[in-house]
Protein backbone atom coordinates (compact mmCIF):
# COMPACT_ATOMS: atom_id res chain seq x y z
CA UNK A 1 0.00 0.00 0.00
CA UNK A 2 1.39 3.40 -0.98
CA UNK A 3 1.62 6.34 1.43
CA UNK A 4 -1.23 8.05 -0.39
CA UNK A 5 -3.42 4.95 -0.12
CA UNK A 6 -2.60 4.53 3.58
CA UNK A 7 -3.51 8.14 4.37
CA UNK A 8 -6.71 7.91 2.33
CA UNK A 9 -7.72 4.79 4.23
CA UNK A 10 -7.06 6.47 7.58
CA UNK A 11 -9.07 9.53 6.50
CA UNK A 12 -11.96 7.29 5.49
CA UNK A 13 -11.91 5.55 8.87
CA UNK A 14 -11.73 8.88 10.70
CA UNK A 15 -14.80 10.16 8.83
CA UNK A 16 -16.94 7.35 10.26
CA UNK A 17 -15.19 6.93 13.62
CA UNK A 18 -17.36 6.56 16.72
CA UNK A 19 -14.59 5.74 19.21
CA UNK A 20 -15.29 8.76 21.43
CA UNK A 21 -18.10 11.21 22.08
CA UNK A 22 -16.70 13.86 19.72
CA UNK A 23 -18.37 12.14 16.78
CA UNK A 24 -21.76 13.08 18.25
CA UNK A 25 -21.23 16.80 17.71
CA UNK A 26 -18.93 16.98 14.71
CA UNK A 27 -19.96 18.33 11.35
CA UNK A 28 -16.90 17.11 9.48
CA UNK A 29 -13.90 15.20 10.75
CA UNK A 30 -10.48 16.69 10.05
CA UNK A 31 -7.97 13.90 9.34
CA UNK A 32 -5.20 16.20 8.09
CA UNK A 33 -3.69 17.16 4.75
CA UNK A 34 -0.46 17.79 2.93
CA UNK A 35 2.02 16.24 0.49
CA UNK A 36 2.71 12.57 1.06
CA UNK A 37 6.45 13.12 0.62
CA UNK A 38 6.75 15.98 3.10
CA UNK A 39 9.72 15.80 5.45
CA UNK A 40 7.89 18.04 7.94
CA UNK A 41 4.74 17.14 9.85
CA UNK A 42 2.90 19.79 11.90
CA UNK A 43 0.62 18.53 14.64
CA UNK A 44 -1.86 20.90 16.23
CA UNK A 45 -4.42 20.26 18.94
CA UNK A 46 -7.88 19.98 17.42
CA UNK A 47 -10.30 21.42 14.86
CA UNK A 48 -12.05 24.71 15.58
CA UNK A 49 -15.30 26.08 14.17
CA UNK A 50 -14.05 26.68 10.62
CA UNK A 51 -12.18 23.39 10.49
CA UNK A 52 -15.33 21.55 11.59
CA UNK A 53 -17.24 23.21 8.75
CA UNK A 54 -14.66 22.57 6.02
CA UNK A 55 -13.02 19.33 7.10
CA UNK A 56 -9.54 20.87 6.76
CA UNK A 57 -7.00 21.79 9.44
CA UNK A 58 -5.98 25.37 10.25
CA UNK A 59 -8.32 27.26 7.94
CA UNK A 60 -9.43 29.95 10.42
CA UNK A 61 -7.56 32.93 11.83
CA UNK A 62 -4.94 30.68 13.45
CA UNK A 63 -4.41 29.00 10.09
CA UNK A 64 -3.75 32.32 8.37
CA UNK A 65 -1.22 33.22 11.04
CA UNK A 66 0.39 29.79 10.68
CA UNK A 67 0.87 30.43 6.97
CA UNK A 68 2.57 33.73 7.83
CA UNK A 69 4.84 31.92 10.29
CA UNK A 70 5.74 29.27 7.72
CA UNK A 71 6.50 31.97 5.16
CA UNK A 72 8.88 33.56 7.64
CA UNK A 73 10.70 30.23 7.73
CA UNK A 74 10.79 30.03 3.94
CA UNK A 75 8.03 27.43 3.76
CA UNK A 76 4.57 27.25 2.24
CA UNK A 77 1.55 25.43 3.54
CA UNK A 78 1.84 23.08 0.58
CA UNK A 79 5.36 22.09 1.73
CA UNK A 80 4.19 20.52 4.99
CA UNK A 81 1.68 17.97 6.23
CA UNK A 82 -0.72 19.35 8.85
CA UNK A 83 -2.91 17.46 11.31
CA UNK A 84 -4.10 17.45 14.91
CA UNK A 85 -4.01 15.17 17.94
CA UNK A 86 -7.82 14.94 17.81
CA UNK A 87 -9.65 14.71 14.51
CA UNK A 88 -13.04 16.09 15.56
CA UNK A 89 -13.86 19.42 17.18
CA UNK A 90 -14.27 19.39 20.97
CA UNK A 91 -17.49 21.31 21.76
CA UNK A 92 -16.83 24.98 22.42
CA UNK A 93 -13.13 24.41 21.60
CA UNK A 94 -12.62 22.91 25.05
CA UNK A 95 -9.50 20.91 25.86
CA UNK A 96 -9.55 17.35 24.52
CA UNK A 97 -10.20 14.69 27.15
CA UNK A 98 -7.80 11.78 27.80
CA UNK A 99 -10.08 9.19 26.19
CA UNK A 100 -10.47 11.41 23.12
CA UNK A 101 -6.71 11.81 22.81
CA UNK A 102 -6.27 8.05 23.19
CA UNK A 103 -8.88 7.26 20.54
CA UNK A 104 -7.34 9.59 17.96
CA UNK A 105 -3.79 8.61 18.84
CA UNK A 106 -4.29 5.34 16.99
CA UNK A 107 -4.95 7.27 13.78
CA UNK A 108 -2.14 9.74 14.41
CA UNK A 109 0.42 6.99 14.96
CA UNK A 110 -0.60 5.36 11.69
CA UNK A 111 -0.28 8.71 9.91
CA UNK A 112 3.20 9.24 11.33
CA UNK A 113 4.20 5.74 10.23
CA UNK A 114 2.79 6.28 6.72
CA UNK A 115 4.39 9.71 6.26
CA UNK A 116 7.64 8.88 8.05
CA UNK A 117 8.51 12.59 8.49
CA UNK A 118 12.03 13.65 9.35
CA UNK A 119 10.82 16.43 11.61
CA UNK A 120 7.65 16.86 13.67
CA UNK A 121 6.61 20.34 14.80
CA UNK A 122 4.11 20.34 17.64
CA UNK A 123 1.76 23.30 17.93
CA UNK A 124 0.48 23.74 21.46
CA UNK A 125 0.81 21.88 24.73
CA UNK A 126 -1.40 18.88 23.92
CA UNK A 127 0.51 17.88 20.82
CA UNK A 128 3.81 18.60 22.60
CA UNK A 129 2.68 16.39 25.49
CA UNK A 130 2.46 13.39 23.17
CA UNK A 131 6.21 13.53 22.58
CA UNK A 132 7.41 15.33 25.71
CA UNK A 133 5.13 14.29 28.57
CA UNK A 134 5.41 16.24 31.80
CA UNK A 135 7.23 19.15 30.15
CA UNK A 136 6.02 22.76 30.24
CA UNK A 137 5.81 24.44 26.85
CA UNK A 138 7.19 27.68 28.32
CA UNK A 139 10.41 25.79 29.04
CA UNK A 140 10.94 24.09 25.68
CA UNK A 141 9.23 26.18 22.99
CA UNK A 142 11.50 26.78 20.03
CA UNK A 143 13.79 23.92 20.99
CA UNK A 144 14.41 20.71 19.09
CA UNK A 145 14.71 17.31 20.73
CA UNK A 146 15.38 13.82 19.46
CA UNK A 147 12.40 11.65 20.34
CA UNK A 148 12.95 8.08 19.23
CA UNK A 149 14.11 8.22 15.62
CA UNK A 150 12.66 11.64 14.90
CA UNK A 151 13.36 15.26 15.68
CA UNK A 152 10.56 17.12 17.43
CA UNK A 153 10.33 20.91 17.67
CA UNK A 154 7.88 22.29 20.22
CA UNK A 155 6.10 25.52 19.27
CA UNK A 156 3.32 27.58 20.80
CA UNK A 157 -0.03 27.18 19.06
CA UNK A 158 -0.53 30.05 16.57
CA UNK A 159 -3.87 30.83 18.23
CA UNK A 160 -1.96 31.77 21.38
CA UNK A 161 -0.72 34.96 19.73
CA UNK A 162 -4.26 35.86 18.68
CA UNK A 163 -5.49 35.71 22.27
CA UNK A 164 -2.37 36.87 24.09
CA UNK A 165 -0.41 39.48 22.18
CA UNK A 166 2.55 39.21 24.55
CA UNK A 167 3.32 35.77 23.10
CA UNK A 168 3.54 36.92 19.49
CA UNK A 169 7.22 38.03 19.58
CA UNK A 170 8.29 34.66 20.99
CA UNK A 171 6.27 32.76 18.37
CA UNK A 172 7.74 34.85 15.58
CA UNK A 173 11.24 34.36 16.95
CA UNK A 174 10.77 30.59 17.27
CA UNK A 175 9.58 30.21 13.68
CA UNK A 176 12.37 32.53 12.56
CA UNK A 177 14.86 29.95 13.85
CA UNK A 178 13.08 27.09 12.09
CA UNK A 179 15.31 27.05 8.96
CA UNK A 180 18.39 26.69 11.16
CA UNK A 181 16.79 23.90 13.20
CA UNK A 182 15.67 22.07 10.07
CA UNK A 183 19.17 22.29 8.63
CA UNK A 184 20.66 20.91 11.84
CA UNK A 185 18.12 18.07 11.90
CA UNK A 186 18.85 17.12 8.31
CA UNK A 187 22.60 17.07 8.93
CA UNK A 188 22.16 15.00 12.09
CA UNK A 189 19.99 12.50 10.25
CA UNK A 190 22.53 12.30 7.44
CA UNK A 191 25.16 11.63 10.10
CA UNK A 192 23.05 8.84 11.57
CA UNK A 193 22.66 7.32 8.13
CA UNK A 194 26.44 7.44 7.64
CA UNK A 195 26.99 5.82 11.01
CA UNK A 196 24.65 2.99 10.09
CA UNK A 197 26.41 2.60 6.76
CA UNK A 198 29.77 2.61 8.52
CA UNK A 199 28.69 -0.34 10.64
CA UNK A 200 27.97 -2.27 7.47
CA UNK A 201 31.12 -1.11 5.65
CA UNK A 202 33.83 -0.17 8.20
CA UNK A 203 36.37 2.32 6.89
CA UNK A 204 34.34 3.13 3.79
CA UNK A 205 32.23 5.99 5.17
CA UNK A 206 33.34 9.45 6.36
CA UNK A 207 32.90 10.37 10.02
CA UNK A 208 29.48 11.92 10.82
CA UNK A 209 29.02 15.57 11.68
CA UNK A 210 28.48 16.55 15.34
CA UNK A 211 25.02 16.09 16.83
CA UNK A 212 22.68 19.03 17.14
CA UNK A 213 22.24 21.24 20.16
CA UNK A 214 18.82 22.67 21.00
CA UNK A 215 18.57 26.43 20.80
CA UNK A 216 17.51 28.17 24.00
CA UNK A 217 14.62 30.60 23.49
CA UNK A 218 13.05 33.13 25.79
CA UNK A 219 10.43 31.93 28.24
CA UNK A 220 7.27 34.05 28.16
CA UNK A 221 4.16 32.92 30.00
CA UNK A 222 1.82 30.61 28.12
CA UNK A 223 -1.90 30.91 28.59
CA UNK A 224 -4.01 27.78 29.00
CA UNK A 225 -5.38 27.63 25.50
CA UNK A 226 -6.73 24.92 23.30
Amino acid sequence: MTTHESLDQIASEVSTCTSCILHQTRNKSVPGEGPVDSEIMLIGEGPGFNENEQGRPFVGAAGKFLEELLAQAGLKRTDVWIGNVVKCRPPGNRDPLPDELAACNLYLERQITALNPKIIITLGRFSMGKFMPGVKITQVHGQMRKVGERFVIAMFHPAAALHQAALKPAILADFGKLPQLLDVARKAQDASAREELAKQAPGQVAEPTPAYEALQPEEPKQMKLF
